[in-house]
């Protein structure tokens, strides 16, 4: 069959592939986001083996995926149907095509085809590739075998075990050495060959470990060898295993250590099943052994004060920032500095809450202020000597009976995002309209962009027009008094509307 590329394709090219067709080496791919590259399309194929055709349809969000053999595309579709594949944080389907093998005209599928070609120059040689046109997406080559990888929105502690458990579908890892910088948990991982580095990055870059967090950031280094002296929680060399831990810390045990992933398996992290499909034993372990080895303001005995500086010394309050900053962990205390107002104390409940307010505050804008978050020297935020007026600027919220997170196993930790434009809202009483609330956050001085009900009126989705704006209608109302003893709870939303 001739096809085309450009979504009007020939009519026996019907996208009506069953899903429990036969196995073909042409995989269907369907929902796929609209702005999405060759490239990242490419790249889910590629642990799995050589990709040797690609047709996007760019019309239809969908594409058709060629491998170079029947048992790729069948490992590939087993992997995918116990692990829903994401793209740009899209689920998306991928299923066995009807076709055998893909015919394209090549005119018109010109741009894939180079892509294609750029990305398999890359798997055969590390040599340059020479004479492709394509800008937008054309590989480039890769040249160190090693990968510096920076972990965002670090909710959940990432240990060097869990990266070996991911990279380690790209080809075997020999070396992992993890270290935290810029208050940032960093690694530099080796693989034996420069491809396999060049593959994991194309396609772990930009993914999240854990839902909605922890997300990698992959580049290569400039190193091409790391130099490992020790194997323990920090660094490894698969290589040796005859190292010595050194710094104190007794090697891992293997015995141990698989003792200790199936002890941990009972604790379930909530929500960690995710498009690195880490299982949610392996992401408890994790997290349990990063407190065991406590990683630097991580563990959960890690630090819980945060410095908070440059803030509008003119409008914060303890309770602005008790508000603000109670959206991922339950603040125990807050003190504006005295003779430095721009900058407060805040003490957390716990490591983990510190890390994941600093994780989505540091940057946010609240009033009209670019605010810095990190995490502070001090281990608990003094009060006021007794008698001693400092002029409100130090408060205990120890007793608070706003903190979200003191049930265990409550909703409210399944449902922690990035500030957003818009806004979660619940405890709505029956009789208050739509119309109410649209008033009642335009007054926080922003622009209320849209707003939808859920089924029972009791929860709605608000937004604002901006992220700035959202953040200050949720200190000014979450909480808020809406009559008939409700009162209104404001969170940020993963949902547009």
């Amino acid at each position: 069959i001739c096809l085309s590329a450009n979504g009007n394709d020939n009519k026996k090219f019907k996208a009506d592939d069953k899903v429990d067709g036969a196995p073909s080496r042409v995989l269907h791919i369907r929902k796929l986001p609209g702005e999405v590259t060759e490239t990242e399309v490419i790249a889910l194929g590629l642990p799995f083996g050589k990709v040797t055709n690609i047709l996007m349809l760019k019309g239809k969000n969908q594409a058709f995926l060629e491998l170079a053999t029947e048992e790729a595309a069948i490992t590939m579709v087993n992997y995918y149907s116990a692990v829903t594949p994401h793209l740009r944080n899209q689920p998306i389907y991928i299923q066995y095509s009807n076709h055998k093998e893909l015919k394209t005209d090549n005119t018109l599928n010109q741009r894939a085809q180079a892509v294609l070609q750029a990305v398999t120059a890359v798997q055969a040689t590390n040599a340059p590739i020479s004479g492709t046109t394509v800008s937008e997406s054309a590989v480039t080559p890769a040249q160190s075998p090693v990968l510096r990888i920076i972990i965002d929105n670090m909710y959940y502690p990432v240990t060097l075990d869990v990266l070996h458990q991911i990279f380690s579908k790209f080809g075997a890892v020999l070396k992992i050495i993890t270290f935290t910088k810029n208050n940032q948990f960093q690694a530099l991982l080796q693989y034996g060959d420069p491809v396999n580095a060049q593959q994991a990055k194309l396609a772990l870059d930009g993914q999240n470990i854990y839902n909605a967090c922890c997300t990698l950031r992959i580049d290569f280094s400039k190193l091409v060898n790391l130099n490992v002296k020790y194997n323990n929680d920090k660094s490894r060399d698969y290589t040796r295993p005859d190292l010595p831990s050194g710094d104190g810390q007794p090697a891992l045990d293997p015995a141990i250590a698989a003792a200790f992933a199936k002890e941990t398996s009972l604790l379930a992290v909530p929500g960690a099943l995710s498009p690195l499909a880490i299982p949610n034993a392996a992401a408890a372990a994790a997290a349990a052994a990063a407190g065991r080895v406590g990683m630097p303001g991580v563990s959960a005995g890690g630090n819980t004060v945060l410095l908070v500086s440059n803030l509008n010394e003119e409008m914060v309050t303890p309770q602005s920032l008790f508000t603000l900053f109670g959206v991922y962990g339950d603040v125990q205390r807050v003190k504006i500095l005295y003779n430095k107002k721009d900058s407060a104390l805040i003490q957390m409940a716990d490591g983990n809450q510190s890390q994941l307010a600093m994780s989505h505050l540091n940057g946010q804008k609240m009033y009209g202020k670019i605010i810095r978050v990190t995490l502070s020297k001090h281990q608990t935020v003094q009060l006021p000597r007794e008698g001693l007026d400092d002029q409100g600027l130090t408060k205990d919220f120890g007793n608070s009976p706003l903190h979200r997170f003191k049930k265990p196993g409550s909703k409210n930790f399944q449902n922690i995002f990035p500030p957003s434009a818009t806004l979660h809202l619940s405890n709505i009483p029956p009789s208050v309209a739509e119309e109410d609330l649209r008033t009642l956050f335009a007054n926080t001085g922003g622009t209320v962009k849209a707003f939808k009900f859920f089924q029972d009126h009791k929860m709605a989705l608000l937004q604002m027009s901006t992220v700035e704006e959202a953040i200050q209608a949720l200190i000014d109302l979450h909480n808020y008094n809406l009559g008939e003893n409700h009162h209104l709870r404001v969170s940020f939303s993963k949902s547009t509307i």
